[in-house]
């Protein structure tokens, strides 16, 4: 995917009229009301970040991001925040470094199991690797029971 090009001009989803960077495009309410959006540059960052591990395929969803690899969902972006599958085999990582679960609709609301990916992790992408691939496992998991 060419990320050269100004964001109205990149592709979206085939059929959804909206393109993958727009701007105006996922954008989330945070606990307070206001409105947060994806923004192009952090998701490009991250995209940059998880190369790593191979083709990474975002997808604008619910007002966010969801980040693909091989078909399975195992990351998601909210207001400029990366956020891995979790399981009990990975959570202790992310409660170890003191990350928070991702709440959809504010700290009030129920917790998914998605957890914040510590800033030192996101920075080294390596390490980024590693609990990327831990994420994935958590999510083959959860698709192999629902089958």
């Amino acid at each position: 995917m060419d990320r050269s090009a100004p964001a109205g001009d990149r592709p979206g989803p085939v059929g959804t009229g909206v393109g993958l960077f727009d701007p105006h495009a996922g954008h989330v309410d945070d606990s307070r009301g206001n409105t947060v959006s994806v923004s192009g540059g952090y998701l490009d960052y991250v995209l940059d970040q998880l190369q790593e591990l191979g083709e990474v395929a975002p997808k604008r969803m619910f007002g966010g991001v969801g980040l693909y690899f091989d078909g399975l969902f195992f990351a998601l972006i909210a207001g400029d925040v990366l956020y891995f599958k979790v399981d009990d085999s990975n959570r202790p990582d992310y409660e170890a470094a003191g990350m928070d679960p991702f709440r959809p609709f504010g700290r009030a609301s129920y917790a998914m199991r998605y957890y914040e990916v510590p800033a030192g992790v996101l920075e080294d992408r390596e390490s980024l690797r590693r609990w990327a691939e831990k994420s994935l496992a958590a999510a083959r998991r959860k698709s192999s029971r629902k089958r």
